[in-house]
């Protein structure tokens, strides 16, 4: 019977529950929650930002607003969470918080391990010649040559009414073709 209580804690302190935070208010929630003893983690997404002196990494949370908790102790009450600066409130489903498996955690932070290592090339898949297709429906998905790439845009190549002619998109906007 203590081995299933035993087993029970240790469970309980494999899972992580998730906040909602305050608007770009994550690293207040994770210094308040900390302070009242909880294990937080806060993933966070490597980027490059482009400056005069070149291009410069940014780190932003991963899944903005959101921020991962547990207890330190089994008796640990998570209840306080929903008044702690920074924090809007405890996700939830119904009544029940929302719990992440340790394991799952653990693939985030592999993921946030490895793009925090990649270099600006690896992170940005697009390539100048590489050929790509415009996802907006309205343009009905012409394909074209990429020009240039940007941090935020990137300058593609298309035949236009028989002309060659670039057009400024976002990335998002832009898929590879195959």
């Amino acid at each position: 019977m203590n081995s299933e209580i035993v087993d029970n804690e240790s469970q309980g302190l494999s899972r992580w529950y998730l906040a909602y935070t305050k608007p770009r208010q994550e690293s207040v929630a994770l210094v308040n929650l900390e302070q009242q003893g909880f294990d937080v983690y806060l993933p966070l997404f490597k980027k490059f930002k482009k400056t005069e002196q070149g291009p410069v990494a940014l780190f932003e949370p991963m899944f903005p607003r959101y921020i991962l908790f547990r207890p330190r102790r089994p008796e640990q009450s998570i209840s306080v969470v929903r008044s702690t600066k920074g924090v809007t409130t405890m996700v939830r489903f119904g009544f029940e918080p929302a719990v992440l498996n340790d394991d799952v955690v653990q693939r985030i932070r592999q993921i946030e391990q490895l793009r925090e290592q990649a270099t600006i090339e690896e992170l940005n898949q697009l390539k100048v010649g590489q050929k790509v297709r415009l996802k907006h429906t309205a343009l009905g998905a012409i394909e074209g040559l990429v020009h240039n790439v940007s941090s935020k845009r990137v300058a593609v190549l298309l035949e236009i009414l028989g002309r060659p002619t670039v057009v400024q998109v976002d990335h998002h906007q832009v898929e590879l073709s195959v």
